[in-house]
């Protein structure tokens, strides 16, 4: 993706559709700073030992049963992914993942997975998904409107999500 991007905009800006100045203008540095200190705090909980100790109570919380385990996972990536970025999200969750999946003795690919879904779904605010941004301003909608459609689309997607992520991608 990050090539296919990067072609693109060389692709504009060889055929003049956007000025580098315009270019410049476009990239929103705070999205990429959130990113980036994302980036920083996933790191931080591996080396500290907090992801193994969050994952821990995961695994308390959900009884040790992975599904419940891999739900908790979703609908928190799926929460957080409301109020920063998606791409924060699961870079925050990632290694909270890895050490769960670790310490529950099973694939972490279901996991992995979860977050992906979780932090792809954001339906209930303009601000989780670049596309819900997109649209927010130009088409007029409010953050209500946002509110009253996504977090029911959001609770039908971790319940989906919850139900076919472990059977289409077992624990083993």
């Amino acid at each position: 993706m990050f090539k296919a991007a990067t072609i693109a905009a060389a692709a504009l800006l060889i055929t003049r559709c956007m000025t580098p100045v315009q270019a410049l203008r476009s990239i929103d540095a705070q999205v990429l700073l959130v990113i980036v200190a994302a980036f920083g705090i996933g790191n931080a909980m591996q080396i500290t030992g907090a992801a193994e100790f969050i994952a821990v109570q995961l695994i308390g919380l959900g009884g040790g049963n992975p599904w419940l385990v891999l739900s908790i996972i979703y609908i928190t990536t799926s929460i957080l992914t409301e109020m920063v970025t998606n791409n924060a999200a699961a870079l925050l969750l990632f290694p909270i993942a890895m050490a769960t999946s670790n310490q529950m003795g099973i694939s972490p690919t279901p996991f992995v997975f979860a977050i992906m879904m979780g932090a792809s779904a954001s339906f209930a605010t303009p601000i989780g998904y670049q596309c819900n941004m997109m649209v927010y301003g130009p088409g007029g909608y409010r953050f209500k409107d946002f509110l009253k459609i996504g977090v029911p689309m959001n609770l039908l997607m971790w319940l989906v999500a919850s139900l076919l992520i472990p059977l289409i991608w077992p624990f083993k």
